[in-house]
Parts: structure tokens; sequence; C-alpha cells
């Protein structure tokens, strides 16, 4: 042990630390505080064990307060003062990971998840017997306490996916259609979970990019943007994920994403790399161009016709979309370009929905309040379904709204390639 909390490597910010004043405008976005109603579980009161891990040792009771965090950026949102709270705590996160306070057991559930998660390969593997969980329903036979579970959550969370989800790949290359303004070529970033557990969305944002007029390239490697590794704090991983997406990625005029913490992650690359001379310049270069899909689609006048999907629907705010990106307008005008749809707004907008990367499948408990809390505000709209931009929110979303509430989540690329192809979602 160090006689401080940090090592050298990139301990966080004393300048930064300073901005905060105190003045609690963060507790009432803040999930982790809403669950555990402690100051220490608050972002301000976490800055505050910031300042003193540069004097104190850190301690097993700091690292509990930092994992409770679930990183979702709504206290940047509310903070009039603009602390950058995001940069502190993914400065945090790695010291963290470098320290002896994790236990062996801990740290090895946590490689299990990146090991599996992480490679779409490795997920590909499971879609069988994924599938047939979700036909059995086993997680629903331990009903609402499998999901205050570590392995109860794991269960519980996985989504209804067909056998042919092994076997389904994307089109290298889809060239934009004919008959509309070609607008350049954009990579798209098929993520790692998402294109194998929601393919079905992929192909969908790919259709909508190209009616569009996009010619939408797809790579299939890097397998991964390193996202879960950085909100984590794996640092090696997810600098070297970092590179890789940048090298495959950098040469097109826009790099689409329809994941949340995926785009969230690639957004951040100048930053991660801001200290390799090698990358630097690169990163900054690349996360300039990295764009949401719903900003990319909005930035332009819509050219495909859209037909009517006739649904009330409930649009749930991503926290890696609405508070990391600042993306908020522009998949609500998406949506409402559609005929037929009816968006209604829930209470409580701001606050997580307990998923947070893998924060449900390592803080259970807390996950499965917040994720219940986020179900009960979208059932209270009376939608017939709700949209949601992210993989991890619409598996918490569903496990929450349980079988009595049975309303489909839809990825917004899903709706919209619906009404541009005439058929039903």
């Amino acid at each position: 042990m160090t006689d401080t909390a940090w090592d050298g490597r990139r301990p966080p910010d004393p300048e930064l630390i300073k901005d905060c004043v105190h003045c609690g405008f963060c507790l009432p976005t803040c999930p982790s505080y809403a669950v555990f109603e402690n100051e220490m579980d608050s972002p301000r009161g976490r800055i505050l064990l910031m300042r003193v891990g540069h004097e104190d040792p850190l301690s097993s009771s700091m690292v509990e307060h930092f994992d409770r965090c679930l990183g979702c950026m709504a206290c940047v949102t509310a903070c009039p003062s603009g602390v950058q709270y995001d940069r502190l705590i993914e400065q945090v996160r790695p010291q963290v990971e470098r320290s002896p306070l994790r236990s062996r057991k801990e740290r090895l559930h946590r490689k299990a998840i990146f090991a599996l998660f992480t490679h779409p390969g490795r997920l590909r593997a499971m879609v069988p017997a994924i599938a047939a969980q979700g036909r059995l329903g086993l997680a629903r036979m331990f009903g609402d306490r499998a999901l205050r579970t570590r392995i109860g959550a794991l269960l519980s969370l996985a989504p209804k996916v067909p056998v042919r989800a092994a076997t389904q790949r994307l089109a290298m290359v889809t060239p934009a259609d004919t008959g509309v303004e070609q607008r350049g070529r954009v990579a798209f970033m098929q993520g790692c979970v998402q294109r194998v557990l929601y393919g079905d969305v992929n192909a969908a944002t790919v259709r909508v990019l190209a009616a569009e007029g996009w010619e939408v390239h797809a790579p299939r490697k890097p397998r991964c943007c390193g996202a879960l590794q950085l909100h984590s704090g794996l640092e090696p991983e997810s600098l070297a994920l970092a590179r890789q997406t940048i090298a495959a990625y950098e040469g097109f005029d826009a790099i689409a994403v329809n994941v949340a913490g995926c785009g969230s992650a690639m957004k951040d690359y100048g930053h991660l790399l801001a200290d390799d001379p090698a990358w630097a310049a690169r990163a900054t270069a690349f996360s300039a161009k990295v764009r949401d899909v719903h900003e990319l689609l909005d930035a332009h006048p819509a050219q495909a016709a859209r037909h009517p999907v006739t649904l009330k629907l409930a649009y749930h705010d991503a926290c890696h979309l609405a508070h990391a990106q600042g993306v908020r307008i522009p998949p609500r005008a998406l949506l409402r370009g559609i005929p037929g749809i009816t968006l209604v707004e829930p209470k409580e907008w701001e606050l997580c929905c307990g998923s947070a990367g893998i924060y449900n499948l390592l803080q259970p408990d807390a996950a499965a309040k917040l994720g219940k809390r986020k179900a009960d505000n979208l059932a209270a709209t009376g939608a017939d379904a709700i949209a949601a931009a992210n993989p991890g929110c619409a598996l918490q979303i569903t496990a929450h709204l349980g079988r009595d509430r049975a309303v489909p989540i839809y990825h917004p690329m899903t709706l919209l390639d619906a009404s541009i192809r005439g058929v039903a979602p």
C-alpha cells in the first residue's frame, strides 16, 4: 500500500476536484444516492473521497463507494458548476483496478464477464443455450428474487434470441439506395453484444442509413470498441481496443454508432489517448467523426418516404446517450417524423434504469431497485411500446416490466426502418 490512494498514472485531477462546490444539485439525479441514501454514494461525496485519496491510502470502504457509482453521468447534466465528474470517475476506476483491494473472487467474476460479453464469437457459441433458456423461462421460475443475485440477474437479463443469431452476419458493404442524394461513406460500428443479441437492430440501422443515401461499411474487426472495459477501469484492454478501432474506421467520412455506451466511449478516445504521442492526434480526429446514428440522420433532411406506424410510444433516455453525449432531441425528432407515432415522456427521465454497462451484473440488488422504478415510470405512461437506444437498457427494462406488463421495446432504428419499408415493427 502507498501513503496515498493514487499512483502516478492519471490520478483524479486535483484541479477538477476543486470545481465541485458541494451544492447538492446532483443529488436528485443520482441513482446510487436514490438507492443507498448515503452521502458518500453521491457524486459530491465521491469527489470528496477523491480529494481524501490524495492524502490517505485507498480503503475497502472507498472502493465500495466508487463501485456503487453507475457512471450514468446524470450529475454532469445537472451540475450548474460544470464539474467534470465523467473525467474524474474515469481516472478513479483504473486506480481501483490496479489496487490490491479487489478480492480474487471478485476479479475472477469480472474477468468472466469480459471474457464472454466482449467477444462476439464466444457469445455466438452461447446463442443456442440463451435461446433455450428463453423458451424454458428458467429465470422466471425464481421470480423477482432472481434479479437481485448475480447468477439470477445473468439468467433473467438474457433476451429472447433466435438460434439463427449464431450465424447471421451483416454485409461488409451495403451500397446507398439509388434515386436519393449520395451522402458519403460511413463506417458502422457493429458492437460486441449488439451484433449477436440484437443483430436485427443492426440490420435495420444499415437499411435506414442506405435508404438515406449512405454507403455503409460494416467491418467485422475489431470485435469490440472497449466501452465496457473503459467504463469499468480496465485501462490496458480499453486502450488496445481503442487503437484497433481507430485504425479500422478512421478512413471513413463518419462513424455511425447505434449503441449509446459504445458511442460515448468512442467520442472519448481523444481524452483516453491524449498522453500517447503516437495516437493522440489520430484519436482526437477519430472522435470528431463519431456520430450517434440519430445525430447523423437528424443532421440531414429525410429522403426516404415514411409510412405510418400507429403507436403510443414512450421514449427512454439511455444515460450514455442523453448525459454522456448530450443527445436527446435527435431521437425524438426522428420518431416524431414517423406518421402515427405519438410520443409520451415518462417521469424521472434522467434517472438510470440500473443497467449501466455491467452494473446490473455486479450490483444486482441496487440495479433491480432502479430497474423496477424505471419500468414502473414507463408503464405509467400507458404507452403501447417503449423506444430505447441501448441494448443494456432494453434488457434491463424488459426484465423489470415482467410478464404482466409485456410492453415491446424497440430501438428507434427498428421503428424507422419499419416506417420506411411500410411493414409492422
